[in-house]
């Protein structure tokens, strides 16, 4: 597969590992004018680093993510795009209650934003299924059972960007570590169960 850039970044590639480095005060999100008056709401930014290819039809993306949780918000992500107000992306984020958390965005125009668990660990897989208009976030901590953080209709083009996404929408960047990087042509049975 080919990849591209969107918002090019610094990049090394080793035997089944991707080091992408998140630039500073790096992001996707459309907000929608919602700030509180303690704790932080990012900006919209569309200017984060996207590592992707171009997929067609229905797909399973998989791929173990880490990275060293100093800045809130810091992540690695994996990212779904039909363009740039239409997009979904899965992170494995340090969030704003300290936690080590999956976590999801869907924008169609504007964006949401929706903690999932917990993770106790520095690291954790991500998964991505598209099965028609339909697609499916999961996560696992061992990279064989797989559960659902979010299920979600993007109206997208039979072709659309997918791969890898490194933020850092507050903080000065760093490392962000991708490993075992799959990405298989094929409808799962159940979207829900990502299988």
């Amino acid at each position: 597969m080919n990849f591209e850039w969107m918002n090019e970044s610094e990049i090394i590639e080793t035997d089944g590992r991707i080091e992408i480095l998140a630039t500073e005060k790096s992001d996707f999100f459309i907000n929608h004018g919602a700030v509180a008056d303690e704790g932080i709401t990012s900006e919209s930014l569309c200017n984060a680093p996207f590592y992707y290819t171009h997929i067609s039809g229905d797909f399973v993306m998989r791929v173990k993510v880490s990275h060293d949780f100093k800045d809130t918000y810091d992540s690695s992500s994996i990212m779904v795009m039909k363009d740039l107000t239409h997009w979904a992306k899965a992170c494995f984020e340090l969030t704003d209650f300290d936690t080590h958390a999956v976590v999801s965005v869907v924008t169609k125009e504007e964006s949401d934003d929706a903690n999932g668990c917990n993770i106790e660990d520095n690291t954790v897989w991500l998964q991505a299924c598209r099965s028609g208009n339909s697609f499916a976030f999961h996560y696992s901590t061992d990279g064989e059972n797989f559960y659902m953080m979010r299920f979600f209709a993007l109206p997208a083009d039979e072709t659309v960007k997918v791969g890898l996404l490194a933020q850092a929408p507050l903080g000065n960047g760093g490392k962000r570590i991708y490993e075992n990087l799959t990405i298989e042509r094929k409808t799962v049975k159940n979207i829900r169960m990502g299988k």
